[in-house]
């Protein structure tokens, strides 16, 4: 769901930070040959994510729902030199070309890939992180924020996406994933642990700053 108009959305990405070759390579492939391709970040979303985590400048990061690697590419971008990524998906058909674009990056050898069930995979990890994406099944979104909470660092970030679930978060939950989001999006802005921010980029992120 669009926001705003398609002529306003294209003058903000005009301008604003281009992707990088390798980028626009994987976006490429992932449409071509990769199913559910909107699932990919994008250009506009990807430089965000980049952006902030420059801003954060984090030496940890966990990110939990992989696809085909562009958001975590993205997030790489931010990281300390001994910094390093741990990210999650449970497709194994997704590993390869995760891998392969990963390597094709400087940031390969910062990039600790994770196969399995979220849920069960970071129960196994050890924090604390300085910077969270979660960008996997909404159905568990409230049990991902119980999970990775206490693996967070005073201080530190969880970046959600997709909470605005193209507008379907406004009507009565009559589907699992609407009604999940309903609910973790309420958690999120009265747990008196966290501050947080919705901001209308693409399908809705929200910005979880751990007090």
């Amino acid at each position: 769901m669009n926001f705003i108009s398609d002529k306003l959305q294209k003058y903000i990405e005009d301008h604003s930070m281009k992707e990088s070759s390798l980028l626009k390579t994987l976006d490429r492939e992932t449409h071509q040959k990769v199913l559910q391709p909107r699932m990919l970040s994008g250009s506009y979303q990807g430089r965000l994510l980049a952006m902030l985590s420059k801003m954060i400048s984090p030496k940890r990061i966990l990110e939990v729902g992989t696809y085909t690697g562009y958001a975590t590419l993205c997030l790489a971008e931010g990281l300390t030199e001994d910094g390093s990524i741990d990210t999650i998906d449970c497709n194994e058909e997704l590993w390869d070309i995760q891998r392969r674009y990963f390597d094709e990056s400087c940031y390969g050898s910062q990039i600790v890939q994770y196969l399995g069930q979220a849920t069960n995979v970071i129960k196994t990890l050890t924090g604390p992180y300085d910077l969270i994406f979660l960008d996997a099944d909404k159905e568990n979104y409230p049990l991902y924020f119980d999970l990775v909470v206490d693996k967070l660092r005073s201080g530190g970030v969880i970046l959600s996406d997709n909470v605005l679930w193209s507008g379907k978060v406004l009507e009565k939950g009559n589907d699992e994933s609407t009604s999940a989001l309903q609910e973790y999006n309420h958690k999120i802005n009265t747990d008196l642990r966290v501050e947080t921010v919705v901001l209308p980029v693409r399908d809705g992120l929200t910005i979880t700053r751990k007090r």
